[in-house]
């Protein structure tokens, strides 16, 4: 059975919201750049469980958010919402992953991002450049 989550492409100024994934061999993608989200709970809708992470996550939420695409890889199956991040990057707390960054396409389609706290590149979670294209290309 696939795994059901919820990610966030946040846009801010023309520059989109990562997180820097924790080191931990048990989640996905550790260590690599990925969206802010997470898995839903039983009951809730996609919309309710990324609003849920987001506070988890960051300490904030959007007021509108708008599904733009379903991805299945492997057995997981992503709802990603794109919404505009209305408050400065100063203002969002890190509460998981180890790092975040406002990212232009460009440095996006690279595939790998400076993270400033670890004074290197990482790369991009499995899967998140696709996502990033499919929806980067719906906007013109």
């Amino acid at each position: 059975m696939a795994v059901e989550v919820a990610l966030a492409m946040l846009q801010r100024d023309g520059r989109w919201l990562m997180q820097l994934r924790d080191e931990i061999p048990s989640i996905v993608a550790p260590g690599c750049w990925g969206l802010f989200g997470g898995h839903l709970d039983p009951g809730e809708t996609p919309e309710q469980a990324l609003r849920r992470e987001l506070l988890e996550e960051i300490s904030w939420q959007p007021e509108a958010t708008e599904l733009v695409m379903v991805h299945h890889i492997h057995r997981r199956t992503a709802h990603v919402f794109r919404a505009e991040l209305s408050v400065p990057l100063e203002q969002l707390q890190l509460l998981e992953g180890q790092d975040l960054a406002l990212v232009s396409t460009e440095e996006l389609l690279v595939g790998a991002i400076w993270s400033g706290r670890l004074g290197s590149h990482r790369p991009l979670a499995d899967g998140l450049l696709e996502v990033m294209q499919h929806v980067l290309t719906q906007q013109t």
